[in-house]
Formats: structure tokens, sequence, C-alpha cells
């Protein structure tokens, strides 16, 4: 009976033997074949990694070259505004001094007109104011 458990011991010591030496077949297959697809995985994006460089730096690029011409932009919109706001102050300036002149010179014109006007109202109302002085102590 030792013999046969002797025996079976052997015999399960060889199948184990045989499965690990099978799984190490296995496992070194499988690093192979992983082996190979990290290399085939690597040489098709080498050509993907070197176009996303290139279009990375293209849009760098066209970033750099709007942001210059956003800025050319700017500088031209305060330069016209400049620009606007001192054609209307000199626009301002050319009509309203003018202006106001003429206004003042026919402000002195209503003036002199009312003082010939309260002048000669004046004269009218002594005259009148006489006659209305003498007529009361008229008797008669």
């Amino acid at each position: 009976m030792n013999t046969f458990f002797l025996g079976l011991i052997a015999v399960a010591t060889v199948v184990m033997a045989v499965v690990q030496v099978g799984m190490v077949v296995i496992v070194l297959r499988l690093a192979r074949r992983v082996d190979s697809l990290s290399t085939q995985v690597e040489r098709e994006l080498r050509p993907l990694a070197a176009k996303l460089g290139l279009a990375a730096e293209n849009l760098q690029r066209a970033t750099a070259l709007a942001t210059g011409q956003i800025e050319r932009l700017d500088r031209l919109f305060a330069g016209a505004s400049t620009r606007a706001d001192a054609t209307m102050s000199l626009v301002q300036s050319a009509v309203i001094g003018p202006l106001r002149e003429g206004l003042a010179v026919v402000a002195a014109l209503r003036g002199v007109i009312g003082a010939v006007r309260a002048f000669k109202g004046s004269r009218a109302a002594k005259a009148a104011a006489r006659l209305d002085d003498e007529d009361p102590l008229f008797i008669g």
C-alpha cells in the first residue's frame, strides 16, 4: 500500500511538473505576443504622434498670428477713436464758437431794440403822464 501511495505521489508530482512547464511555455508565448503587439502599436502610433506634434505647432503658430492681428485691430480702433474724438472737438469748436458769437450779437441787437423801444415808450409815457396830470386839475 505504501508503494501505491508513493506511486500516486510520483504521478501527481509529474503531472504538476508538466502543468507548470506548460504554464511557463504559455506565459513565454504570451510575453512574446505582448512584446510584438507593443512594438506594432509603437510603430503605428509614432507617425500619429509626429502628426499631433505638427498639428500642435501649427495651432501655436496660428494662435500667435491671431493674437498679433487682434492687437493690431485694437491699436487701429484706439487710433481711430482718438482721431474721431479730435475731429469732433475740432468741429464742435469750429461750429459752437461762431454760433455763440452770433447769439451774442443777436442778444445785443435785442437789447438795443428793447432800449430804443423803451426810450420811445418812456417819451410817450411822459407825454401821456403830463396830460394825465393836467386833466385832473382842469376845472371846468
